[in-house]
């Protein structure tokens, strides 16, 4: 009997162990190509809006597609998805490899976001149905943990691997690891799925959510360009508008829904995903655009680069698995709402970044913002998979992750188009950089704001989380 126990113990560390294997994956690409991305819009000649959508591509095909992923996960199984997402992944990082213009690496990308898409809410909806509720805590707080090294690693590695080697390994490198993966996957993980109902996909919800949140970010992208009154930017802007209304009037009347909005009912849930999607806002257009202002206005390489993101890397690594353990003791409000106040306070160091700037100016809204992230992420997830029932963990898991996914690609829009804004003369102009900075100041104050929102959001709607089976006896054992 003791061996027994003891191996199905083993068997959980090592089902965590494959999921976050590639959960790791899917994550360091959000970050891995922003270093990159000088090198790749001179190797192919572009602009900031074609660099802006090779990140975007993935980030929005990944947020809009979670859903989708998720259902999938609870009605065909868990393992069985995760390991088709992986598989597409993989793939599509060699097409990414091997692109020979940006039109066909945007396109990999997409693919990529598709792989991602299908992984992402089946990795955390196998932990929760492998771990008991006084588990789920520490184990979310891995899985957070190295999602977010995997983010903040990113421009270390990619900067490393863009230096010394070639950008398009950046891509290449997940071959290999990808398929030790889906290995790993299948000697250790065990299928599970939502028995609970009938289950389908929806379309009609899928294809409004997807062509409005599409039409929002190419419109946000794209506004400079055309002009924020041009027919075409508004045009888009209200496909956009229409299709979020069809999207939530589908939603309302669908027998099995995509989105089931009676999730929405609990607050908890609601204000967890609330303040997900603003951490995405307020911070993954920074990232982006703090790489830019290194290599392009202080000089940097992009191994300097991604070596500045190191600090941040560490704190949210340590903190992570920390404030899962805080979380499962005091609940996450409080633990949220602190790190979203972080958050904010960093943004609004990174204020005072101008050319002049060196990495000791860098270093402290970098510690303060991984401080925040680590304290505020970890108790995010826990909060707002904690309030929905085991059997729709797979679409819950994709719901707060759409949210974060999608909260980045507006993030990216949102603060790339203040930035364009600012930038009247041509990239070759000695004012070029003055009016970068000019407008990444103002993009910060922006997302500062941003961050501070979510920090209330927290207070308001957040509350400790009682699971109902933690309260049951296991007799039988």
């Amino acid at each position: 009997m003791r061996a027994r126990i003891f191996a199905e113990e083993n068997r959980k560390w090592w089902t965590l162990a494959a999921v976050a294997f590639g959960l790791f994956m899917i994550m360091l690409d959000n970050t891995v190509v922003n270093v990159a991305l000088p090198t790749i819009g001179r190797d192919f000649e572009t602009g900031l809006s074609e660099l802006e959508w090779v990140v975007n591509g993935y980030a929005l095909t990944f947020g809009v597609l979670m859903l989708t992923g998720g259902k999938l996960a609870d009605l065909l199984g868990r393992r069985r998805i995760f390991i088709t997402g992986l598989a597409i992944f993989t793939l599509a990082s060699l097409a990414c490899g091997l692109a020979t213009n940006a039109e066909l690496l945007i396109g990999a990308r997409v693919v990529q976001g598709v792989g991602s898409a299908l992984m992402n809410p089946a990795t955390l909806s196998i932990i929760i149905a492998t771990f008991p509720p006084r588990q789920r805590g520490m184990a979310i707080g891995l899985w957070a943990g190295v999602s977010a090294m995997a983010l903040a690693i990113g421009p270390l590695l990619g900067g490393l691997i863009t230096d010394h080697i070639h950008w398009s390994w950046v891509f290449f490198i997940n071959v290999p690891v990808g398929i030790l993966a889906i290995v790993v996957a299948r000697l250790v993980i065990d299928e599970t799925r939502d028995t609970s109902a009938v289950q389908r996909l929806d379309l009609p919800g899928l294809a409004t959510s997807a062509i409005a949140l599409f039409a929002l970010t190419y419109g946000l992208i794209e506004a400079n360009k055309h002009g924020w009154t041009s027919p075409l930017i508004l045009g888009l802007f209200a496909v956009a508008a229409v299709g979020l209304v069809a999207f939530v009037l589908l939603e309302q009347h669908q027998k099995v829904p995509m989105l089931d909005l009676s999730l929405f009912r609990n607050a908890t849930f609601a204000g967890a995903n609330a303040v997900m999607m603003l951490v995405g806002l307020a911070m993954f257009g920074v990232f982006l655009f703090v790489t830019l202002y290194m290599q392009n206005v202080l000089g940097y390489s992009p191994t300097q680069a991604g070596a500045a993101f190191l600090p941040m890397t560490i704190l949210i690594v340590l903190l992570a698995p920390i404030a899962g353990k805080l979380s499962d003791r005091i609940g996450s409000r409080w633990l949220m709402a602190g790190g979203m106040t972080l958050v904010s306070l960093s943004l609004l160091l990174d204020t005072r970044f101008d050319a002049g700037s060196n990495f000791w100016d860098i270093l402290p809204p970098l510690l303060v913002g991984g401080a925040g992230m680590g304290l505020a992420m970890t108790p995010t997830t826990a909060a707002a998979m904690g309030s929905v029932p085991m059997d729709k963990a797979g679409v819950g898991s994709a719901v707060l992750n759409s949210m974060r996914q999608v909260g980045g690609s507006l993030g990216i829009a949102i603060l790339g188009a203040i930035i364009a804004s600012y930038i009247t003369v041509e990239p070759t102009n000695p004012r070029a950089q003055a009016q970068f900075i000019e407008g990444f100041q103002a993009a910060c104050y922006v997302a500062a704001a941003i961050a501070f929102v979510g920090a209330v959001v927290a207070v308001v709607t957040v509350r400790k989380v009682v699971h109902a089976e933690a309260h049951a006896i296991p007799e039988a054992a």
